[in-house]
């Protein structure tokens, strides 16, 4: 038995804000932010817009996918949602996945969101592929979805330029092809790890139960995203490459045997600089930083949807996703599409 994703989908905000559009209000320019991070734009949710309102509408293009006629039938048929996100709608509960449930109509499903920065993505495809495995759960919609315009401090020039808001999600489906092997198919392998050490190198420090918002407090500055760009891009940059590594030696495999590598999309440099540490070209990697920006734990399944529909990835492809963020936390897996 496989866990093969069958479905891709993805959405983002119609807003668009260029770094043109930034350097109107913080000191930097289009230059800068390009040559420092490989980003162009970012899509911003509107007012309105919130973390479950994204994740639906990735949802539903994976539904109208399956079933362009009758996307509530395909939604029927799910039996597990898992969001990954760092910005729910709400501080705890309720989840983001049961408001996702919900509205999407999937009756039959059990929902939870996972918490696990920007490698979310990577350990929610990790969580309901073992669950699957176990027989008693045949379909599974898996959502990364993030809302950082929200935690993002707009006045920090060396933060705000970096992110966006975005969602994208997988069908992941227990199928007959076999999952090892030379016709192996599906999930094949996932490295998961952590180093919470390195927790306060990027963290929303205030609203939680360590630093709760206290009766009376008059709020200057909203809870927002706090970062030590230089640590977080050492152990991107270790955690990158030996991810790869890892998976590849688990497998027995080449590089050469890998069609792409599918990054988190933080910032173009890290992902520089671990090709150049494992002596491969750039054209490995699937880069849409430009477009989007860092979207957290959507920046994945974004990017496998784009890959999906312009048809760049092909069935028996050998791919790979790399996910590291807060935590802080790492991870990949290893897919044959």
């Amino acid at each position: 038995m496989a866990i093969e994703i069958t479905a891709t989908g993805s959405y983002v905000p119609e807003r668009i804000v260029t770094n043109d559009d930034l350097a109107k209000t913080v000191d930097t320019s289009d230059e800068w932010i390009r040559s420092h991070t490989g980003i162009g734009s970012r899509h911003i949710a509107r007012d309105e817009q919130a973390t479950s309102d994204l994740a639906y509408e990735a949802a539903m293009n994976v539904l109208r996918t399956v079933d362009p006629e009758n996307p509530g039938r395909a939604a029927a048929d799910i039996d597990l949602i898992i969001v990954s996100t760092a910005s729910p709608d709400y501080p705890g509960f309720p989840s983001v996945a049961c408001i996702v449930q919900n509205r999407i109509g999937a009756k039959n499903a059990a929902a939870m969101d996972l918490t696990a920065g920007c490698t979310g993505f990577i350990y929610a495809l990790d969580t309901a592929a073992c669950m699957m495995a176990s027989g008693c759960r045949k379909k599974a919609l898996v959502i990364g979805a993030d809302t950082l315009s929200r935690i993002t401090d707009w006045t920090d020039r060396n933060t705000c330029v970096l992110f966006g808001d975005g969602a994208g999600a997988v069908l992941l489906e227990s199928t007959e092809s076999p999952s090892t092997g030379p016709a192996g198919r599906g999930i094949i392998r996932s490295v998961l790890g952590a180093d919470g050490s390195g927790s306060d190198y990027l963290m929303l420090r205030r609203g939680g139960t360590r630093e709760p918002f206290l009766k009376g407090e008059v709020v200057e500055v909203p809870s927002h995203i706090e970062m030590n760009g230089q640590a977080v891009y050492l152990f991107a940059v270790n955690t990158v490459t030996n991810t790869i590594q890892r998976l590849l030696e688990s497998e027995n495999l080449r590089m050469d045997q890998v069609a792409r590598i599918i990054p988190h999309q933080a910032n173009e440099r890290i992902i520089s600089a671990a090709a150049k540490r494992l002596g491969i070209g750039m054209d490995k990697f699937f880069l849409n930083i430009e477009k989007y920006a860092n979207t957290s734990t959507a920046s994945v399944p974004l990017a496998l949807d784009e890959l999906a529909r312009e048809g760049s990835l092909r069935k028996g492809d050998i791919i790979m996703t790399i996910g590291f963020g807060a935590g802080l936390t790492y991870g990949g897996n290893l897919i044959v599409w």
